[in-house]
């Protein structure tokens, strides 16, 4: 408004473009006391400038007026300038007041922002130490796991190392007994020889020195565990799937291909009726029940063959293609040799036996018991002990009550322990692997048998189920075939896709294919 009403007047009043004589802008202001040209907003700034003399700032166009003329004219124009510096200095406190408003606005939003901001970041490097510190938990449990195993393979190599020194010794005495005997027949041979006395000659040699001789036992070979390079990060994984083993997957639904009614009558304790089976080269498989018999089946259920026994078939395997089972009855074990023959191989002694199977090496492995005591024996096919697995290497019992027996492709001698309710394997040399006992309390492992590949199949005897693991002792799942399976308790393994498992109270044997082709 002010500023208006000065160039209006100004447009009235001068005629000429006159320029301030501070910034070249129109003069609408004269100061008399420093005869300086003015315009507006020089008018204003040159009012804060100190002077002796003060200022005298009139219009422009009447700067040569006389005294009262410009008293006069100057009050109004003093007044007219008055009122626009107090606008002004209200404009100025209003956007002061403005500006305070926003900046204090401004202010608390980055305070805010900042408080925000400080604990997104005090978040981050919470979350940050605490990955750091999961890590380091989780690298010393690597550290630890690597050092256990570490020190296991250790105590495992010892273990073989005591093993072989014990076998090699017990090797070294029987080689030096029968370089003892040769040389003993040597000097008699000798002897008799400088006698000439023919008669001697030809009934010492083949007769008496020949027949006498030790035979030595079979020389068993041994060799370390691999190591296998591994990467850190794959220790927090399982190590082995079931894939690295097979290439067949395992059908989701078994299925039934053919039933075999055994006919076997039920024992009166426990109305049990079929124990265990072995299957023959040519996929015929021997069942044993609770009668003194042994039968031979077809795959597709015919009879072929029935053999008396001596005692009930509870415990059967193949060996050297025939059928080998157990006799509690006398601590025996015998053998179907022929048609009907039924032959002592050895007996166990004061053991009695229980679960036999045979090895890759030829070798029978029988589960043997007295009183509160179990273990396994390594026997060979005349009955000479080749090894004894007992305890463990603390020197605490391995079993309790072992029943069942399997090995397994990569030399694990699994065991079914009636008592534990666990599977137990131990390596070739009788040092311990794992113990299994299931999933659940309802777990209990009654007969055992392994595959082409190394699955262990398990089972739960009277109303238990078909347990399936791998070669480690890890479990895979159930084997639940279509219509189900009551009470399995003997089984064995039909070529590279199928078992063969027995109900142990209604004598039914179903073969099962639990592969892919």
């Amino acid at each position: 408004g002010c500023n208006n009403y000065l160039k209006m007047a100004s447009r009235d009043e001068a005629q000429d473009f006159v320029e301030c004589n501070l910034c070249q802008q129109p003069v609408s202001f004269f100061c008399r006391r420093c005869g300086v040209n003015l315009c507006d907003p020089c008018a204003i700034r040159h009012l804060r400038v100190k002077s002796k003399n003060g200022h005298d700032i009139v219009d422009y166009t009447s700067k040569d007026d006389d005294d009262t003329c410009h008293r006069d004219n100057h009050s109004h124009k003093c007044f007219v300038l008055l009122g626009c510096i107090i606008s002004l200095i209200a404009l100025f406190l209003h956007l002061q007041n403005n500006c305070s408003a926003m900046y204090q606005l401004f202010t608390d939003e980055v305070t805010a922002r900042e408080e925000e901001y400080q604990k997104q970041i005090e978040e981050a490097v919470k979350k940050l130490h605490q990955k750091m510190d999961d890590m380091q938990k989780e690298h010393e449990v690597v550290l630890q796991k690597q050092k256990k195993e570490f020190e296991e393979m250790i105590e495992k190599v010892y273990d073989m190392q005591k093993a072989q020194n014990d076998v090699l010794q017990k090797q070294k005495k029987e080689f030096e007994e029968i370089i003892e005997k040769v040389n003993e027949i040597n000097e008699k041979t000798i002897k008799i020889q400088k006698t000439k006395i023919v008669k001697e000659m030809q009934t010492f040699i083949p007769y008496t020195c020949i027949r006498k001789r030790k035979i030595m036992t079979e020389v068993l070979q041994y060799s370390i565990p691999k190591l296998y390079k591994r990467k850190i990060d794959e220790l927090l994984e399982n190590e082995l799937t079931e894939n690295e083993f097979s290439c067949r997957r395992i059908l989701d639904i078994p299925t039934v291909t053919s039933v075999i009614d055994t006919g076997f009558p039920a024992d009166e304790k426990y109305k049990s009726r079929l124990f265990d089976m072995a299957v023959t080269d040519d996929n015929k498989v021997w069942m044993g029940g609770a009668s003194n018999e042994l039968k031979l089946f077809d795959l597709q259920g015919h009879l072929h063959h029935t053999v008396s026994i001596t005692n009930i078939g509870m415990y059967l395997c193949m060996h050297n293609k025939q059928v080998v089972y157990s006799d509690q009855s006398d601590n025996t074990m015998k053998m179907i040799f022929g048609t009907d023959n039924v032959v002592t191989m050895f007996t166990t002694g004061d053991w009695v036996p229980y679960g036999v199977t045979s090895t890759a090496s030829g070798d029978l492995l029988v589960c043997l018991r007295k009183d509160d005591q179990s273990k396994v024996v390594r026997y060979s096919s005349t009955g000479t002990v080749l090894q004894e697995i007992q305890y463990d290497s603390q020197r605490q019992p391995l079993y309790k009550k072992a029943a069942y027996i399997t090995e397994n492709v990569n030399g694990d001698i699994i065991v079914t322990d009636w008592k534990k309710k666990a599977v137990i394997a131990v390596d070739r040399l009788g040092i311990f692997r794992y113990l299994y006992s299931g999933k659940d309390s309802e777990f209990f492992a009654c007969s055992v048998a392994t595959d082409s590949v190394g699955h262990v199949i398990v089972t739960g005897g009277v109303g238990k189920k078909i347990s399936m693991l791998d070669r480690d002792g890890r479990f895979l799942r159930y084997i639940i075939p279509e219509g189900g399976i009551k009470d399995p308790r003997g089984v064995c393994i039909l070529g590279d896709i199928e078992m063969m498992v027995g109900e142990c109270l209604t004598g039914i044997a179903k073969r099962i294919k639990y592969l892919e082709d």
